[in-house]
C-alpha cells in the first residue's frame, strides 16, 4: 500500500500494463500445463491434470485470469496512444484468457470471466469511440460485435474439441456431492455456536473436524468454508463482522462516487479498481481467493486506485473558494 501510494503519476500509468503482463505470464504457464508440460518449480502448481498456473487452486487461477479480461481493454484504449497496435494485442489476449479459464475447470471462472469482459468493454467504451472518431459510424458496433463474436467462436471450438473443462464440470456437477453445499449447514451451525467471540483465525480445519458429521467424512479434508464471508464471521465473530461490513460499505460508497463521474478518463482506473474488488467479492462467495499472497497484493492495488479516485471525485464535487454555494 505504501509503495503504490508513493508512485509518481507516470509510474501509476504503468501499473495496469504491468498487471496485464503478470496475468498473461500466469495464463501462459496454465496453457503449458494444459498441453501436458510438467514443471519442477516450487512456485508453480504441478498437479497432473490441473491447470492452475502459479496458483494451487483452479478458482483462484480463474479469478486472476479474469482480471486480464478486465485489464486488457482498459490498457488498450484508455491512454489515448498506441491503440492501433494495442487493440489487436488486447483482443488476442482476451481470447487466450477466455480459453484458459475454460481449460482451468473453474465453474465460477466462467461467470467471472464473462462479467470482467463486459465491464472491461464498458470502461473502454469512450476510448474505443475516441480511437474510431474519424471512422464511419458502422465501424464501432462492428468492432464490438467482432470482439464478442471472436471470443464466442473460440469458446465454441473449445467446447466442440472437449477442451472446455469448466463447462464440462458445470454440467457434470452433482450439487449433492459438492462439499461446499453439503458442508454449509455445518458451517452455519458453527457460526451460531461460537458467535460473537468466534473460533480464532486459522482454526477452521480443527474446529470443523469437531463438528463434522459422519456423512461428510471423506479421504480429503475440508480446509476452508469455501465462503470467505462466512469463514471471517466464524473465525473473528462480531469484531470481524463489523470490520467486514465497514470494508464493504467503504467499497460501495467509493464505487458510487467514481461511477457517478461518467466517462471522464481520470476515473477509468478507479472504476477498474472498483470492478476488480467486485470480482474478488463474488469469487469469495464460492472460495477464498483473498487468502493468497498474490491476490492480497492485487486487492491492495485495486483499493488504492479506488480510494484515490473517490477522493478526487469528492474534491471535484466541492465548490471552489470563490464560488457561491
Amino acid at each position: 500500500m505504501l509503495l503504490v501510494s508513493a508512485l509518481e503519476e507516470r509510474e501509476k500509468r504503468w501499473l495496469p500494463g504491468l498487471l496485464l503482463g503478470l496475468v498473461s505470464a500466469s495464463a501462459f504457464i496454465g496453457l503449458l500445463q494444459f498441453s501436458g508440460t510438467r514443471f519442477d518449480h516450487p512456485l508453480v502448481n504441478d498437479t497432473v491434470g490441473v491447470v492452475g498456473g502459479t496458483f494451487a487452486n483452479r478458482n483462484h487461477f480463474a479469478l486472476f485470469t479474469a482480471f486480464g479480461c478486465l485489464l486488457a481493454p482498459v490498457w488498450a484504449f484508455t491512454e489515448g496512444r498506441g491503440a492501433r497496435w494495442r487493440g489487436p494485442v488486447a483482443g488476442g489476449l482476451v481470447v487466450i484468457f477466455a480459453l484458459t479459464i475454460l481449460a482451468s475447470g473453474s465453474r465460477a471462472g466462467i461467470l467471472l470471466g464473462a462479467l470482467a469482459l463486459g465491464v472491461g468493454l464498458a470502461l473502454s467504451w469512450a476510448g474505443i469511440r475516441r480511437t474510431l472518431r474519424r471512422a464511419p459510424k458502422w465501424v464501432f458496433p462492428s468492432l464490438i460485435a467482432t470482439i464478442l463474436g471472436t471470443v464466442a467462436i473460440f469458446v465454441l471450438i473449445s467446447i466442440a474439441a472437449d477442451r472446455a473443462q469448466s463447462i464440462n464440470r458445470a454440467f457434470a456437477a452433482d450439487v449433492g456431492q459438492d462439499m461446499r453445499s453439503r458442508g454449509l449447514p455445518t458451517v452455519l451451525a458453527m457460526i451460531e455456536t461460537y458467535f460473537p467471540a468466534g473460533t480464532g483465525f486459522g482454526s477452521f480445519d480443527p474446529i470443523f473436524r469437531i463438528h463434522e458429521s459422519f456423512e461428510l467424512l471423506k479421504p480429503t479434508y475440508f480446509n476452508h468454508a469455501h465462503n470467505d464471508f462466512l469463514e471471517i464471521v466464524l473465525d473473528g465473530g462480531l469484531p470481524a463482522l463489523t470490520l467486514l461490513l465497514a470494508a464493504l460499505g467503504w467499497w460501495a460508497l467509493a464505487s458510487i462516487r467514481v461511477w457517478r463521474m461518467g466517462g471522464e478518463p481520470l476515473y477509468v482506473v478507479p472504476k477498474l479498481g472498483s470492478a476488480m474488488l467486485l470480482l474478488v467479492f463474488i469469487a469469495s462467495a464460492f472460495d477464498y481467493p483473498a487468502r493468497t499472497p498474490m491476490m492480497m497484493a492485487i486487492i491492495v492495488i485495486a483499493a488504492v486506485w479506488l480510494s484515490q479516485g473517490a477522493a478526487a471525485a469528492a474534491r471535484a464535487a466541492l465548490p471552489e473558494r470563490d464560488q457561491p454555494l
